[in-house]
């Protein structure tokens, strides 16, 4: 089939939409914790300003892709959580400020005020080339339009695994416990990973992913890729809109998973309501609220 738009040319019209009513809590929220992070004094005047500073950031050189990159990461902060407690880590691919992460950030914080979620510290991975690091190999002419180079998700995995994911663990205060979420090509990069290299995470989220890539040839493998790796004691969860390019390919994944994989805990979600453009912020709610609820306190 014809490559369908992925979700980058899209993101002008998500942030005019749902996206930015997220990013505002972000905004409130970044003054509120930014603050405690940065140390940074009350403006003594009306006329004077400070930065607003939401978590960290910090650059990774990358052998495994060849270039430098900038990683941010957020802490959420509640009453219960102390500053020293080792946190589980939540990766996203599509992590800069100007892409998805101020508004998973403040679903992170929001969640874990309210006593929606466990804490998670939030890793965000901001962009190089998306459509190269996402994207597996393809014999499609009409995937390779879409980019001057695709097919790099090999060498991106190989900058988590044995880059980035030791360099979190030894800046943080982290447990064994990690996630990944995306959506659209990130979305395809998360079920490949579980595919190909089940035991780098523990939870996949997948929202709208493009399993049309190279004509659905993830899918036609998912099968076969599952007896080769047997990705026991995984948790799964796939959301997607009304596009139906992307839910069709991704309801037949989920259908080999439960036919192939009784051992991983799985969940799929259609959002007919949601389009390509719009489904990331409600997707990603139920998600962390569904997958991360905290454990109850013993009495």
């Amino acid at each position: 089939m014809a490559a369908l738009p992925d979700r980058q040319q899209g993101r002008t019209w998500r942030r005019a939409g749902i996206r930015g009513a997220l990013v505002g809590v972000a905004m409130l929220l970044v003054s509120v914790v930014g603050t405690a992070n940065a140390r940074a004094e009350i403006p003594v005047s009306a006329g004077d300003t400070t930065p607003l500073v939401i978590g960290e950031t910090f650059v990774l050189v990358s052998q495994a892709v060849g270039e430098t990159r900038r990683i941010n990461v957020y802490r959420p902060s509640a009453w219960n959580v102390p500053a020293d407690q080792p946190l589980p880590v939540l990766y996203m691919p599509d992590g800069g400020i100007g892409e998805d992460f101020l508004h998973v950030a403040g679903l992170v914080q929001v969640l874990v005020a309210n006593g929606s979620m466990r804490p998670f510290l939030l890793v965000g991975i901001e962009n190089t080339e998306r459509r190269r690091d996402m994207t597996g190999p393809t014999s499609d002419p009409d995937d390779r339009r879409i980019a001057p180079r695709v097919g790099g998700s090999a060498a991106f995995r190989r900058f988590l695994r044995d880059e980035l994911m030791p360099q979190v663990r030894r800046r943080y205060a982290t447990t064994p416990e990690t996630a990944i979420m995306g959506e659209s090509l990130a979305g395809l990069f998360v079920v490949e990973t579980l595919l190909r290299e089940p035991a780098l995470f523990d939870t996949y989220i997948a929202l709208d992913p493009s399993l049309w890539w190279n004509r659905g040839g993830l899918v036609d493998e998912t099968e076969a890729l599952l007896a080769l790796h047997a990705p026991q004691g995984k948790t799964v969860f796939v959301a997607t809109s009304a596009e139906r390019g992307i839910a069709v390919p991704s309801a037949r994944f989920m259908e080999a998973l439960t036919a192939h994989a009784p051992g991983v805990r799985r969940r799929y979600v259609a959002l007919p309501d949601e389009s390509h453009q719009t489904l990331y912020h409600p997707a990603a709610l139920l998600a962390l609220r569904s997958l991360f609820t905290p454990v109850a306190a013993t009495p």
